[in-house]
């Protein structure tokens, strides 16, 4: 079985100390074998800086499985960075994006199990001209299908949440939520999680977005006109969705036990809970490309990087859900379905 492929991320923030740190605790942590793709000089330089006695070995995908336990194994890609811990510059933007292209298309050529991403700073992809709204939107890209419909899972075992809208302005919100999307999000959702995550009949809910779900309309019109007829439209296609339903009484411990994702209206409605949950366990699951990608559930962090403060747990769940997702693709491609004639 191939290794996972983790990108760098931005070269300035803490995805080099949390790989470092991941590695390091590869047998303690039982951590899944990955390679790490972009520029092999930033995780040496990073080494030093933080005291670990971390080997960085230059390499091809097929000798990371065997050289893992050794030596922290890299495929070189995209140019060199020169960004200081918590200083990007002109290297950053570049060096970020050529590790995530290049790991994209190791996996889709079979020789990585997936792709795992570690945090980029958009406002650095933007300030050199990146067109895309955020991560989510350049690996849809990336994956050749201009129709395909990226979905942004956070995902723990305590809580699973999906934002139907994702890196837009709240002012837009009511707009972009229409039933297409509800339903097309909801479709996806449902698939992945019997396909990926091997549930058989995903309990989907949808948060409303009015307060108490819009009160049967009196506190705005979107919930009756747009989300509760996208949820009767899920359930005659026999997926198991209900809502909308208030998002202030959806995230405690009994509400939780009867739904495997709560879909949310925007961003914030469904990241804050499980960011308060799960901070440190939450893992950034994007569903609908063909390849599986995770990534840690936090961003650069830049005042961190370079201290050894930084937490390696979210990656770690993220190598450990991106494996766990793999060998369950693995095992449906061994041992296909049989389709009575």
């Amino acid at each position: 079985m191939p290794a996972l492929a983790l990108s760098l991320g931005d070269p300035a923030g803490i995805g080099p100390d949390i790989a470092l740190a991941a590695w390091s605790r590869r047998e303690a942590d039982e951590v899944p074998a990955f390679f790490v793709t972009g520029d092999a000089t930033v995780l040496e330089r990073r080494a030093r800086q933080l005291g670990l006695d971390v080997s960085v070995a230059r390499l091809a995908p097929s000798e990371a499985p065997a050289m893992f336990r050794r030596a922290l194994p890299v495929v070189p890609a995209g140019p060199a960075a020169s960004a200081l811990p918590g200083i990007p510059d002109a290297t950053s933007a570049p060096a970020s994006l050529a590790a995530i292209e290049a790991a994209v298309a190791l996996t889709r050529a079979g020789k990585a199990a997936a792709v795992v991403t570690n945090p980029i700073s958009k406002a650095v992809l933007y300030e050199a001209g990146f067109p895309f709204p955020g991560h989510t939107e350049f690996l849809a890209h990336l994956a050749g299908d201009p129709a395909a419909l990226p979905v942004m899972m956070l995902w723990s075992e305590r809580l699973a949440v999906v934002p139907a809208t994702i890196h837009v302005p709240l002012a837009e919100v009511p707009s972009r939520l229409t039933r297409e999307l509800l339903v097309r999000t909801g479709e996806i959702t449902a698939r992945e999680l019997t396909g990926r995550f091997g549930i058989a009949r995903p309990r989907l809910v949808f948060c409303g977005l009015n307060p108490h779900a819009g009160e049967q309309g009196t506190m705005g019109r979107e919930d009756e006109d747009v989300v509760r007829p996208a949820v009767a439209e899920l359930r005659r296609r026999g997926i198991d969705a209900r809502g909308p339903l208030p998002a202030d009484t959806l995230f405690h411990p009994a509400a939780r036990a009867g739904y495997d994702v709560a879909i949310g209206a925007y961003h914030d409605q469904v990241l804050a809970p499980i960011k308060a949950l799960a901070f440190d366990e939450a893992v950034n699951v994007t569903l609908g490309l063909p390849f599986i990608r995770t990534s840690p559930d936090h961003g650069t962090a830049f005042d961190l990087a370079g201290t050894g403060r930084a937490s390696p747990s979210s990656l770690i769940a993220a190598l450990r859900l991106a494996r766990r997702l793999a060998d369950v693709e693995a095992a449906a491609a061994a041992h296909p379905v049989e389709v009575a004639s």
